[in-house]
């Protein structure tokens, strides 16, 4: 019997919560390329088009309880990408961030649990852990947010930890690095690669907090998207896995990086230099030996082939208009 059919030899049956988006635009291929039979439930639709046809969409909010405990009847996987905010909005707003996020994730999280279905909760390897004295940092380092962002992603981690307890909950948690590629929208508050290309492509300055800007793990999103598919896979249940390159990148670096793919095209590079933001850690670089050891995951798409990639997919929607 194949590891996807169950005891009637149907289909394991997986629903992405959040699966319109970027990521998602990623991740659902290859879910389907399993075999799973795939829902995704957003509240807007694709961002991509030529996603996979036999995968379902389903436009509404997986907070509205009737429609989530339907979909959760006909599931047996739930990977749970959603989030209302991203970090400068959740400082402007630690009380919607947290209104927003928290109560219909944990309505989510009993309901999975009264069903014995099993969840990958998509946390933020870049917010929880806060500053870090260790680098590139594991799991187990302890985790001191410093943004209302990392704060609310955390206190979902441990809510999943606490169902699990109480409720049996069967989860993975996995905090992927920053992802970036292919389809990721510039200027919505995520994404520096992709809205520094497109600030160049502008002719406008790029951005940066602070003299050199932040050190961060940048990951391609398809290796994002086949670390969530092994995390499902071959992940044990109540564990936590760091998802990312373990190679740190600052701004400045990202901007040298894609400087010469810019001017070829006869485009300057300008830089403008804002103070530095409260909320922001200085450096995040994530370890991932645990996911290799336990499942074997490799990144596979090296940084400068995905900026290539990313650069030439900005280019062609900006000449699209």
């Amino acid at each position: 019997m194949s590891i996807l059919q169950g005891n009637n030899g149907y289909k394991t049956s997986t629903l992405v919560i959040g699966g319109a988006g970027f990521i998602g635009a990623h991740l659902i291929p290859m879910l389907v390329a399993t075999g799973r039979v795939v829902t995704v439930l957003d509240r807007a639709k694709p961002v991509l088009q030529g996603l996979p046809g036999d995968a379902k969409y389903v436009v509404g909010d997986f907070g509205h309880k009737d429609l989530i405990s339907d979909l959760l009847d006909q599931h047996q996987e739930v990977i749970h990408l959603a989030y209302a905010t991203v970090p400068n909005t959740s400082f402007e707003n630690p009380l919607a961030d947290l209104l927003q996020n928290l109560p219909p994730s944990v309505q989510l999280f009993s309901e999975i649990a009264e069903r014995g279905g099993k969840l990958i909760l998509v946390s933020s390897g870049g917010t929880v852990y806060g500053e870090a004295n260790e680098s590139p940092i594991r799991e187990d380092y302890p985790t001191k947010p410093i943004s209302p962002y990392g704060l609310t992603k955390l206190t979902l981690e441990n809510y999943a930890r606490l169902y699990a307890v109480t409720h049996g909950l069967r989860f993975v948690c996995v905090r992927p690095a920053n992802a970036f590629g292919v389809g990721q929208r510039p200027f919505v508050g995520q994404g520096f690669i992709s809205t520094a290309m497109a600030s160049a492509l502008r002719r406008e300055p790029i951005k940066i907090f602070g003299e050199a800007g932040t050190i961060r793990d940048y990951l391609y999103v398809t290796d994002l998207a086949s670390g969530l598919v092994c995390a499902l896979e071959k992940g044990h249940l109540s564990s936590t896995y760091n998802l990312g390159s373990g190679v740190g990148i600052s701004n400045l670096d990202v901007i040298h990086a894609m400087s010469p793919l810019v001017k070829n095209l006869g485009y300057d590079i300008r830089v403008e230099h804002l103070p530095k933001r409260s909320f922001d850690v200085n450096t995040n670089i994530l370890d991932c030996t645990r996911l290799q050891t336990d499942t074997s995951w490799r990144p596979r798409i090296s940084f400068l082939e995905g900026l290539t990639c990313t650069f030439d997919w900005l280019r062609v929607k900006q000449d699209e208009g």
